[in-house]
C-alpha cells in the first residue's frame, strides 16, 4: 500500500498577480485610497496630511481598518 499524493495542478492567469491597468482586488482587512490596498500600519500622504491605516475599534465589521489622522 502506498501513499500517493494526487498530481494536482492549477492554472492561474498572469492577470492575478498583475494589477497594471486594473484596479485591485477587494481586500478584507485593507484601508484603500485611489484603488489601491493599504495594509494596517501604511501611512499615506495626502495633500499634505499624514493618514495612518488603523483599526477601528468603534466597529465590529468584516473590514474594520480606516484611514486615522496623524501628526508628523
Amino acid at each position: 500500500n502506498q501513499n500517493s499524493r494526487p498530481d494536482i495542478q492549477v492554472n492561474v492567469p498572469p492577470e492575478v498577480f498583475s494589477t497594471r491597468g486594473q484596479s485591485s482586488q477587494p481586500c478584507i482587512q485593507c484601508c484603500v485610497y485611489q484603488d489601491q490596498n493599504y495594509s494596517e500600519g501604511a501611512v499615506i500622504k495626502v495633500e499634505g496630511v499624514l493618514l495612518q491605516c488603523q483599526r477601528d475599534e468603534k466597529t465590529i465589521s468584516t473590514n474594520p481598518l480606516v484611514w486615522r489622522r496623524v501628526k508628523p
